[in-house]
C-alpha cells in the first residue's frame, strides 16, 4: 500500500535560524568595552573624582607620597590618614643613599607623627657617618593599614631605585585598612581585593565606588563616614576575633601572602630589604576584651597569673604568660605571636634579614618584658622607644652590610648614637601635640567608653601658649608645618632667639626645599645681631644650595670672626652669583688686605668704588692699599 505525501509548503519561519557572521559577536563583546574606555577617558578628561596617583611632586624638583593615596584603601572613611610628607628627589642623585620604610602607624611614629618615628634616628645617623653621601629617608608608613597596603604600592616604591627598604608591620593585619576584621574590608580572599587594588588606577572603578557609597548611605539610614571617635575605634567592625578562629587564621594568611609576593617583586629587582618583628606594650596592657576560647584560661585570668609570676621573680614564666595573655586578647589590636613567627619564617625563606625589635625591647626594659617604659599605650613606642627601634634596624643594617659603599667617618658607638638623637628635633609643641593625642586615644573606646568633647577638653587643661597651638593642630585648624611656623614666631616676638631656631631647624629637617625657613629665618637674626644663630641657619641654606645672600653673609661673619680664608672664600663665591654688590666686595677687599693679597684688595676695592663711589669707608681703604702697594 503506497502512502502518498502530500508536499507542503514551509514556512520561512520554520526553517534553520542562519548563524550570525562572527563579526556581529565580535561587535556585541566590544561595544560594552568601547563605553567603558569612553568613559574612563571622559572622566579623566573632567578630572572626575580623587587624584589616586602614587606620588606628586611638592616642588619642581621633590616627590611626596601623594595625601590622598589613602583614598584607594579607605572607602567608607572621610578623615583618612597620610605619610610623613617626606621628600625625595624626582631624579636620583648619583651620590645618593635612598631609604623607604613602610609600616602602620607604629612606623609612622604615631603620636610623634611627622618627627618622632625611627625614620629620622636612621636619616641623622647616616648623615653623621656618610657626609659625603646625600642620605634620602622617606617614610610612607600610614596610620591603619596593614600588609594590602603595602603590596599596592611597594611596586611603584621599586621604581624609585631605593637602596633599601624598612618594613615595620603587622599590628593592623586585622583591623586595618582591607583587613579582614576591617570597616574597610572586602572579605577574606586576597585574590578579590588585590584585584580591586588594580581597579583603583581607573576612574571607572571610582565612580562604582561613589555610586555604591552613595546607595548604602542611603539605604543604611546612617552616614557610613562618621567621623566621631579615634581612627583606630572606628575601624574595628567585626570587633571580636578569637584565637584560633577562622577570621583569626584568615588575616595570618593575609599576611603571609601579601608579604610573600612583596619579598618576591623586591627579590626579582635585587632591592635590599629589612623586616622587623613587632613589639607591643605586654606587661602594662591588660587584654581589651576578654572571653573564654576553647582549650584556654580566659585572658585576663591569664594576664593575672602573669602579674604573680614576675612579682616573685620568675620572669620567662611571666613573659610566656603575657604573650599567651595578649594571643587571647578578642579585640585584636596587638599582633598575635604567629604573626611575627610569619616574618621570621618569611626572613630565612628569602634570605632577607630580620630585626628582632621585640627581642630587643624586652631586653632594653626592666624585667626584660615590654611595658610602658617604652609604650605610649598598647603598641606605639615612646620617643625614646622610637629612638631604640631606629637603632636596632641601623645595627642591622650594620651587620648585613645594607650601607652605603663610600668612605665612612668612623665614629664611637655611643658618639655617633647620641649625636643622632641630638640631631633629631623634636620641640615642647611636639610633645604636647602627643600628648594630647594620647588622651584622645586612652578616652575612647577600647580603652574607656567614648567620653564626651567637653570631658575631654578639660583633660587638656593647656597652660601656655604652646598648649594652644597643640590644641588647634588637635582639632585640625593647624596643620603640623603651620602650627610650628606659629611656634617660631612666638619664640621670636619674644625674644627666645635659640628657640626661634630651634623650631626653624625643625621644619628644614621636615622640609629642607623650602627656602624661606632658611632666608627669612637668617634675615630675621641678622636684624637683631644674632649672628652666631644666623652663621647656623646660612650654614644649612648653603649646604642646601648656596646664594649670594647665604654666600655674602657667612664671608662677611667669618671675617668678623678673623676666619679670613674662609671669609675670601664664601665672599668670592657670592661675587660668582652678584658681582655688583658693593657691600660683598668691600668685605672681600677688607678680607684680602688682612691675607696681605694687597694687589686683589686694590682691585676688588676699585670695583666697589665703581659700583658705589660714595660707600662707607671705601675710600679710605682704596687709600690705604695704594700707599701700602707704593712702599713696595
Amino acid at each position: 500500500m503506497k502512502v502518498n505525501k502530500k508536499r507542503r509548503n514551509k514556512n520561512p519561519s520554520d526553517r534553520p535560524a542562519k548563524p550570525a557572521p562572527k563579526w556581529f559577536y565580535f561587535i556585541i563583546i566590544l561595544i560594552p568595552l568601547i563605553f567603558f574606555v569612553l568613559l574612563e577617558i571622559g572622566l579623566r578628561v573632567f578630572s572626575y573624582g580623587v587624584d589616586l596617583s602614587q606620588w606628586v611632586k611638592i616642588s619642581n624638583e621633590k616627590y611626596i607620597l601623594n595625601p590622598e593615596v589613602a583614598r584607594r584603601y579607605f572607602y567608607n572613611t572621610e578623615n583618612i590618614p597620610s605619610s610623613n610628607q617626606n621628600s625625595f628627589d624626582v631624579t636620583k642623585k648619583v651620590n645618593a643613599f635612598r631609604v623607604f620604610i613602610l609600616g602602620g602607624s607604629s612606623a609612622a611614629g604615631y603620636p610623634f607623627i611627622y618627627n618622632g618615628d625611627f625614620g629620622k634616628y636612621i636619616k641623622h645617623r647616616l648623615e653623621i657617618e656618610y657626609p659625603s653621601e646625600k642620605i634620602e629617608v622617606i617614610n610612607i608608613a600610614m596610620t591603619a593599614v596593614n600588609s594590602y597596603t603595602l603590596w599596592d604600592l611597594f611596586p611603584g616604591v621599586l621604581e624609585q631605585k631605593p637602596d633599601l627598604m624598612l618594613i615595620y608591620a603587622g599590628h593592623n593585619e586585622y583591623y586595618g585598612a582591607l583587613g579582614v576584621g576591617s570597616l574597610e574590608s572586602l572579605g577574606k580572599s586576597p585574590f578579590i581585593v588585590h584585584t580591586a587594588l588594580y581597579l583603583n588606577k581607573f576612574k571607572t572603578f571610582q565612580l562604582i565606588r561613589n555610586i555604591l557609597k552613595g546607595i548604602t548611605g542611603i539605604f543604611s539610614g546612617s552616614n557610613p563616614a562618621d567621623v566621631n571617635g579615634t581612627l583606630m575605634s572606628r575601624m574595628a567592625q567585626n570587633k571580636l576575633i578569637k584565637l584560633n578562629s577562622d577570621v583569626y587564621y584568615a588575616g595570618l594568611r593575609q599576611y603571609e601572602t601579601n608579604m610573600n609576593d612583596i619579598l618576591e617583586m623586591a627579590k626579582d629587582k635585587n632591592v635590599p630589604v629589612i623586616l622587623g618583628t613587632v613589639a607591643c606594650n605586654l606587661k602594662d596592657q591588660p587584654p581589651f576584651v576578654s572571653t573564654s576560647t576553647k582549650g584556654f584560661p580566659n585572658a585576663n585570668e591569664v594576664f593575672n597569673n602573669a602579674k604573680t609570676f614576675l612579682d616573685i621573680g620568675r620572669i620567662t614564666k611571666a613573659d610566656s604568660l603575657f604573650r599567651l595573655a595578649k594571643d587571647l586578647d578578642a579585640l585584636r589590636f596587638r599582633a598575635p605571636e604567629a604573626l611575627n613567627q610569619i616574618t621570621s619564617d618569611l626572613g630565612k625563606k628569602f634570605n632577607y634579614p630580620v630585626a628582632e625589635v621585640d627581642k630587643k625591647f624586652d631586653k632594653a626594659s626592666p624585667e626584660q618584658i615590654t611595658g610602658n617604659n617604652l609604650m605610649t599605650d598598647h603598641l606605639h613606642p615612646t620617643l625614646s622607644g622610637y629612638q631604640l627601634m631606629g637603632k636596632i634596624f641601623y645595627e642591622k643594617m650594620e651587620e648585613v652590610k645594607y650601607l652605603p659603599k663610600t668612605q665612612r667617618n668612623f665614629l664611637s658607638e655611643e658618639v655617633s648614637d647620641s649625636t643622632a638623637i641630638a640631631n633629631s628635633y623634636f620641640s615642647k609643641l611636639d610633645s604636647a601635640v602627643a600628648h594630647y593625642r594620647i588622651i584622645i586615644l586612652k578616652n575612647d573606646w577600647p580603652f574607656s567608653e567614648r567620653k564626651s568633647t567637653e570631658f575631654i577638653l578639660n583633660q587638656f587643661n593647656p597652660q601656655t601658649h604652646l598648649d594652644s597651638i597643640a590644641l588647634r593642630v588637635i582639632d585640625n585648624k593647624l596643620s603640623w608645618e603651620e602650627s610650628h611656623r606659629e611656634a617660631a614666631f612666638t619664640y621670636f616676638n619674644s625674644r627666645s632667639y635659640n628657640l626661634y631656631l630651634y623650631e626653624l631647624s625643625l621644619l628644614i629637617d621636615q622640609y629642607p626645599f623650602i627656602t624661606e625657613y632658611y632666608d627669612k629665618g637668617a634675615e630675621n637674626l641678622l636684624k637683631v645681631k644674632r649672628f652666631d644663630l644666623a652663621y647656623k641657619l646660612l650654614s644649612k641654606r648653603y649646604k642646601y644650595s648656596p646664594t649670594a645672600f647665604s654666600t655674602k653673609w657667612l664671608g662677611i661673619i667669618d671675617l668678623s670672626k678673623n676666619n679670613t680664608k674662609k671669609a675670601i672664600k664664601f665672599l668670592s663665591e657670592s661675587v660668582s652669583y652678584v658681582s655688583n654688590d658693593p657691600q660683598v666686595l668691600f668685605n672681600l677687599a677688607g678680607a684680602y688686605s688682612i691675607n696681605r693679597e694687597f694687589q686683589k684688595a686694590l682691585e676688588t676695592i676699585n670695583i666697589c668704588l665703581s659700583i658705589n663711589p660714595n660707600f662707607p669707608a671705601a675710600q679710605s681703604l682704596k687709600q690705604q692699599l695704594v700707599s701700602i702697594l707704593g712702599r713696595n
